[in-house]
C-alpha cells in the first residue's frame, strides 16, 4: 500500500503561486469597487483614530478627578468625560457603519472568486483535468472563497487598524518620553519579527503540509464516493474505510504538528507581551518617582498597554491566519494566471454549420511527453454526409482523430478544416455546438431526465425534448418513471441502465441537430435486444449527417460507406467491409480474430 503522504503529488499540471501573485489576484477584487471601499476605508479610518486618542482621553480624565471635587475640577472632569464618551461613540459608530459598506463588498468578491476559479477550471484541457483530483479540485476552488474572506478580514478588520494604532502609541509616547518611546517601540518590533520569523520559518512548512493533508481528504472522499458501486462489487468498504482511515489519521498528525507549533509561537510572543507591560508601566513609575509623570500619565500608561496588547495579540494570531488564508488561496490564484492549453484566439468568429465536409490537411500532433509523434503528414478528406468508421488496434490513434476534430487538443502542425473552416480560427463552444457526440459510456448529470437531454440545446421546449426521446426510443421507459421527465438520474445517471444512458445521450443528439455526428463505439457494452434498440435510432440520427463511427462491433460498421484502418497514427487501409475482407490485410486479420461480432483489439 502506497504511503497516504503520497496522495496528490500526482497532479503534474499543479503550480503553486508566489505571494506576489497572490497580493495582485487580492488587490484586482479590491480595486474592483473602489467607492465601497474608499467609504469602508474611511469609516474605519475614523475609528482607529479614536481609538488611537483613548488613551490620550483617559489621562486627562484622571488627572481632572486628581483635581477634587472643585468648581474648576468638576468641570474638567465633565469636559474629560464628555470627550471619553465621545471618542467611545464615534468608534463604535465608524465600525458600524464602515462594515454596511464591508458586507457586500465582501460578498461580491467572494462570489467573484469562486465564479472565477470556476470559469478557470473549465478552461483547462482533458489533460489538466486527468492529471488533477476531481474532489481535490473542488475543494480548492471552494476552499479559496473562505480563503479571501479570512486574508481581507485578517488584513483590514485586524493587521492594517493594529499597526496604525502600534505606530500612533509608540510615536506620540516618544514625543512625551523619548525613552518610554524607544522602550516601546523596540518591544512592539520585536513581538512582530518573533511572529514574523516564526510564522515564516517554524510554522509555514507544517501550515503546507497540512493543508495539503485537508485537500488529500477531499480527493479520496470523492474518490471513494464516486465508485461506491465498485467498492461493493468487490466487499471492499473495510479496505477502502481503512485506506480513508490512514489518509485521516495522516491530516490528525499534521494538524497537532501545525497547531503545536502554533501554540510554542504564541508563548514565546506571550514573553515579548509580559516584558512590554512590565517594562512600560516600570518605566512610567519612574518617571512619576522622578517628578517627572502624573497619576494621568501612570493611566495612560496602563491604557496603552492595554490597547497595545489587545492589538499585538491580535496581530500574533493574525499573522497565523493570514499564513493559512494565502496557502488556502494560492491554487485559485495559480489557476487565473495559468494559461490553457487550447484557447480561442482574439479574433476567433463562430463557426458557421455547413454540409460538414471535414479535411485533415498534414497534420502532425504529438502528446505531450511522447517519444514520437502520432500523426506525421496526416491527411484525410471526407465528404459531406459520408458515414466513415474508424478502426485498428488500442493506440492506433481512433480516437485521437476525433480529440482533435472537436479540438480538444490543438494539432502541432498542418490544419483540420470543417466546411473550409481552420477549426483553430473558430470558437471552441461555437465548433462543439456543430459537432454531436455520443459516447461509449455517456455520463449524465445528477438533474433530472429533462435537464439531460435538453443540455444539448438549453433553450428547448419540452416538446422539443419529448420529441427527441421518441426518436431515440427513450419515451417509453422515461413514461414508465413516476415523475417522468423530472426524474432525477443520480451522480452520472447511476440510476439508469446502461442502455437508457445510451438512449438518453442519443436523445441529446437528436435534440443537437448537428451537421457531423461521432458515435464513439455508442452499442459495444449494450445486449443484443437493447442494441437493436439503439441502433435503430442510430441509423435515423445518421441519415444525411456526416458521421464518424468508432466501433469494436463489425455490425455498426458493415454499411459504413467507408471505413478506415489505423495503425501507428496512419491508415494503413481504407474501403467498405467486403473490400477490406478480400485484401487480406490488417483489417481481415482483426476480422478473423473477431470472437462472436467484436473486433479483437
Amino acid at each position: 500500500m502506497s504511503d497516504v503522504s503520497d496522495i496528490g503529488d500526482d497532479e503534474p499540471g499543479r503550480r503553486k503561486a508566489s505571494l506576489a501573485q497572490v497580493i495582485a489576484f487580492m488587490w484586482k477584487h479590491w480595486a474592483s469597487q473602489p467607492w465601497k471601499l474608499a467609504a469602508f476605508g474611511a469609516f474605519f479610518a475614523l475609528a482607529v483614530a479614536a481609538d488611537l486618542a483613548f488613551p490620550f482621553a483617559s489621562a486627562r480624565l484622571v488627572e481632572a478627578l486628581s483635581n477634587g471635587p472643585t468648581e474648576e475640577g468638576k468641570a474638567a472632569a465633565a469636559w474629560g468625560y464628555g470627550l471619553v464618551a465621545l471618542l467611545a461613540f464615534t468608534f463604535y459608530m465608524a465600525r458600524n457603519t464602515g462594515v454596511r459598506f464591508w458586507i457586500p463588498f465582501a460578498a461580491n468578491n467572494m462570489y467573484r472568486v469562486v465564479t472565477d476559479g470556476f470559469r478557470d477550471v473549465q478552461r483547462f484541457s482533458s489533460d489538466w483535468h486527468a492529471d488533477n483530483f476531481a474532489g481535490a479540485t473542488v475543494r480548492r476552488v471552494s476552499r479559496a472563497m473562505n480563503a479571501y474572506d479570512v486574508i481581507s478580514d485578517t488584513l483590514v478588520w485586524f493587521m492594517l487598524p493594529a499597526a496604525a494604532v502600534l505606530i500612533g502609541v509608540t510615536v506620540l509616547t516618544a514625543m512625551q518620553w523619548p525613552l518610554i518611546g524607544l522602550f516601546t517601540g523596540v518591544a512592539i518590533s520585536a513581538f512582530l519579527l518573533t511572529a514574523y520569523f516564526m510564522g515564516r520559518y517554524y510554522i509555514a512548512k507544517p501550515l503546507r503540509e497540512y493543508i495539503k493533508a485537508d485537500t488529500e481528504i477531499g480527493a479520496s472522499l470523492a474518490d471513494a464516493v464516486t465508485s461506491n458501486a465498485t467498492v461493493k462489487m468487490f466487499g471492499a468498504e473495510a479496505r477502502e474505510q481503512a485506506r480513508f482511515d490512514g489518509i485521516v489519521g495522516h491530516w490528525r498528525r499534521q494538524a497537532q504538528r501545525t497547531w503545536g507549533r502554533s501554540t510554542d509561537a504564541w508563548m514565546i510572543q506571550n514573553i515579548v507581551l509580559f516584558i512590554l507591560q512590565a517594562g512600560l508601566l516600570g518605566l512610567v513609575l519612574l518617571e512619576w518617582a522622578a517628578g517627572r509623570a502624573t497619576a494621568g500619565d501612570a493611566v495612560f500608561a496602563i491604557t496603552a498597554f492595554l490597547l497595545v496588547s489587545g492589538y499585538l495579540r491580535t496581530m500574533g494570531e493574525n499573522v497565523q491566519n493570514l499564513q493559512k488564508g494565502i496557502a488556502d488561496i494560492e491554487d485559485v490564484v495559480a489557476y487565473a494566471a495559468e494559461r490553457a492549453e487550447v484557447i480561442d484566439r482574439a479574433d476567433a468568429k463562430a463557426f458557421a454549420p455547413g454540409e460538414g465536409r471535414i479535411a485533415f490537411e498534414q497534420v502532425s500532433f504529438a502528446y505531450k511527453n511522447a517519444a514520437a509523434p502520432l500523426y506525421n503528414d496526416f491527411s484525410l478528406q471526407i465528404a459531406p454526409g459520408e458515414t466513415v468508421a474508424l478502426v485498428g488496434p488500442t493506440g492506433s490513434g481512433k480516437s485521437t482523430f476525433v480529440k482533435l476534430l472537436t479540438r480538444l487538443y490543438d494539432v502541432g502542425g498542418g490544419a483540420i478544416r470543417i466546411d473550409g473552416q481552420d477549426v483553430r480560427a473558430v470558437t471552441q463552444a461555437s465548433l462543439r455546438e456543430a459537432i454531436a457526440v455520443v459516447p461509449q459510456d455517456p455520463a449524465l448529470f445528477h438533474r433530472s431526465l429533462r435537464e439531460n437531454i435538453g443540455y444539448a440545446k438549453p433553450n428547448a421546449s419540452l416538446e422539443d425534448i419529448i420529441a427527441a426521446a421518441k426518436r431515440a426510443r427513450a419515451y417509453d421507459f422515461i413514461a414508465k418513471l413516476p415523475k417522468g421527465f423530472e426524474t432525477e438520474v443520480g451522480e452520472r445517471g447511476v440510476k439508469l441502465s446502461g442502455g437508457e444512458r445510451q438512449r438518453v445521450a442519443l436523445a441529446r443528439a437528436f435534440l443537437a441537430d448537428a451537421p457531423i455526428l461521432i458515435l464513439d463505439e455508442a452499442t459495444s457494452s449494450l445486449d443484443v435486444q437493447t442494441e437493436r434498440e439503439v441502433q435503430a435510432a442510430m441509423a435515423e440520427l445518421m441519415a444525411g449527417r456526416t458521421t464518424i463511427v468508432i466501433a469494436h462491433r463489425l455490425s455498426t460498421i458493415r454499411e459504413a460507406d467507408r471505413i478506415l484502418v489505423f495503425d501507428e497514427g496512419r491508415i494503413v487501409e481504407q474501403g467498405r467491409h467486403a473490400e477490406l475482407i478480400e485484401a487480406h490485410g490488417l483489417y481481415a486479420r482483426l476480422n478473423a480474430l473477431a470472437q462472436g461480432d467484436v473486433l479483437a483489439a
